[in-house]
């Protein structure tokens, strides 16, 4: 074990995942969404695709004891429940395929997926209907699939929150139980398919204290008037993180 501990603390590039995942953590409890769109795409420049996301589940468990608690009244549990149960259900295909695919292939889809997303949110895409069960599903499915292949469980699910008409404090709430929740269901189906490596825990553990730190940060900073300005950080964080994410900067 400590051999483990130690290999760990020597990974490449651990300063850089350490700061990386204080500014995630800063950004969850703030916006309520972005910390996986602000970590993969850096985590996987030094981790191998699969490595990150079981790193990310487990530093993302601390949420239960900072922001989870505070979000969980102001959510409708019955539609978040079929969320996150639908996700859960789709995860493990999309698991499978990211032990299938190319690394790079992967990384290409990581940062694909985070400027789509973007995109899309800054674009202020928004729907008029009242979602019923069957759309609650798909989303879920969709956003498990996703999850499973890339770690990034948010941005269907925040494009889906954040393009409907609920309050925002609302909508952040909704979306840090889903991501919180749902990290922690996705553990098992990590370690069925052997993904969940001790030295993946033990490397997302020593990240449990600065993921967080700075989520308890991000919570202290919210405050539901500052809508607009909180949803600009957050995106301007998160384009930065895309970009630092792609591959091409490995041959210069």
């Amino acid at each position: 074990m400590p051999e483990i501990v130690l290999a760990s603390l020597e990974t490449a590039g651990l300063g850089w995942l350490v700061l990386t995942t204080v500014v995630a953590g800063v950004v969850y409890g703030f916006a309520g969404f972005g910390a996986a769109l602000i970590f993969m795409p850096v985590a996987v420049i030094f981790l191998p695709p699969a490595v990150a996301i079981a790193v990310f589940s487990v530093s993302a468990l601390s949420s239960f004891v900072t922001v989870f608690p505070r979000a969980v009244p102001l959510v409708d549990r019955k539609a978040v429940t079929v969320l996150i149960l639908s996700a859960v259900c789709a995860a493990s295909l999309g698991l499978w395929v990211l032990r299938m695919v190319d690394v790079t292939a992967i990384r290409w889809v990581v940062v694909l997926i985070c400027a789509v997303t973007l995109v899309a949110l800054v674009a202020g895409w928004r729907y008029a209907v009242t979602p019923t069960l069957g759309t609650r599903i798909a989303i879920g499915c969709a956003t498990g699939f996703v999850g499973g292949v890339s770690g990034l469980l948010g941005p269907i699910m925040v494009l889906f929150q954040l393009a409907g008409r609920d309050a925002i404090a609302t909508t952040r709430a909704t979306t840090v139980v889903f991501l919180t929740a749902t990290s922690l269901l996705l553990l098992p189906l990590m370690y069925l398919q052997g993904m969940l490596t001790p030295t993946a825990v033990t490397l997302g553990v020593v990240l449990l204290v600065p993921y967080g730190a700075g989520s308890l940060l991000g919570q202290a900073l919210f405050t539901p008037q500052w809508e607009r300005f909180y949803r600009a950080a957050a995106y301007a964080i998160i384009a930065a993180a895309t970009l630092m994410g792609l591959p091409i900067w490995d041959s210069l």
